[in-house]
């Protein structure tokens, strides 16, 4: 594994970074407080190809490699952690298992228009009872003829409310348990498909996080992601991608947390100097500045580790579960360092402490992580 990255992914960086900050940067602030879905700043990133980052060009997508999705997905979160997680879910929830999993046909239709941002797409997986123990999920369909009929609820979907369609995993086996699990694609306007209230959280407000209910929805059996009965191995392997979005997300929150206390810290003065000349504050700049380093490394490792084709599951869960709970100590500390400014929402630290803490929730919480890598470690003795 290389460390440094190459002259491709520098200039993504650059270029992303520089989107970020005219683009989405400026909307932060204000999407937090009205929760308003950035969809105009969703379409410029689709122009920069930030829609489909690793896939293939023929399927509309930019063709670059898991190292540079990462990247993207840390640039924009360290601007904007909603803007950040809606492209983590186009990529990685979405545009991801269509490409792995889907038929030509459906890559064509369910793919393209997707990666190239023409589309957004959503991952149907949580419900209200069902959420660690995803192979509890209640959301039935059953085969008639050519089509499924769907009955269910669906509950803190990221992007459900902008989606144009949404991998919806269902089961249409109740007692076979989690090898009843089917993934079916259900478009937008499908009669029986509803959107339901939109969910009020303490951050991430502009994710378009709602309940999707079905109501003898009608699908094409042409719509099934896999054979029937292989939906919770997509929704694993897609989640296994989708963690390291996350981890990303929570390093380009935590960066962002830093970068507004070492800019603090050099400008505020107390008893007669900056505070960046008291120890107190020198050290946990430097405890911050360690953990999010020591995460980003993480990240680039399990990114690498896909892109080589072998199993990353525990690298990506290792990522995920230091990188959110690093994302939680740095966020903190950021406040800490601006005092009572950071409970301010005039400064972003407080945005940002209000953002990490859900990265250590969904895609997997961290017990679920710790439970992930037990299993791989175990299995190395």
């Amino acid at each position: 594994m290389d460390l440094g990255l190459t002259e491709e992914q520098l200039l993504l960086q650059r270029t992303v970074r520089e989107f970020a900050e005219s683009e989405v940067k400026p909307l932060a602030k204000e999407i937090d407080e009205t929760g308003h879905f950035p969809r105009e700043t969703f379409h410029k990133a689709a122009a920069l190809g930030l829609t489909g980052v690793a896939v293939p060009e023929q399927y509309g997508g930019a063709g670059m490699d898991h190292v540079s999705y990462s990247i993207v997905i840390e640039e924009i979160s360290r601007a904007c952690a909603s803007t950040g997680v809606i492209l983590s879910v186009q990529n990685s929830l979405y545009c991801d298992p269509v490409y792995r999993f889907g038929t030509e046909e459906q890559k064509q239709k369910f793919l393209v228009p997707f990666a190239r941002g023409e589309k957004i797409g959503c991952y149907a997986l949580t419900e209200p009872q069902a959420g660690s123990n995803a192979a509890a999920l209640r959301t039935q369909a059953v085969l008639k003829g050519d089509k499924y009929v769907i009955n269910g609820t669906k509950a803190w979907i990221t992007n459900g409310a902008a989606a144009d369609a949404a991998i919806v995993y269902t089961n249409t086996h109740p007692e076979k348990g989690e090898k009843g699990i089917t993934a079916l694609i259900v478009e937008k306007g499908t009669p029986g498909f509803a959107v339901g209230k939109e969910e009020k959280k303490l951050g991430i407000h502009a994710t378009a996080c709602c309940e999707l209910s079905f109501t003898d929805c009608e699908v094409p059996a042409a719509n099934r992601i896999g054979a029937e009965g292989e939906g919770y191995k997509v929704a694993l392997a897609t989640l296994d991608g989708g963690r390291i979005g996350i981890a990303a997300q929570a390093t380009g929150i935590a960066q962002g947390a830093f970068d507004a206390a070492l800019a603090y810290a050099q400008q505020r003065q107390a008893f007669g100097h900056p505070i960046a000349d008291f120890q107190a504050i020198q050290f946990m700049l430097a405890d911050m500045a360690t953990e999010i380093d020591a995460a980003r490394l993480l990240v680039r490792k399990a990114a690498w580790k896909e892109e080589t084709g072998a199993r990353f599951s525990m690298e990506a869960s290792i990522a995920k579960l230091f990188a959110s709970e690093m994302a939680t100590r740095v966020t903190h500390k950021a406040i800490q360092i601006h005092g009572g400014n950071g409970y301010s929402r005039e400064y972003p630290v407080e945005r940002n402490y209000r953002d990490a803490r859900i990265t250590e929730i969904y895609e997997g919480t961290s017990e679920i992580q710790r439970l992930v890598i037990a299993a791989w470690v175990l299995k190395s003795f």
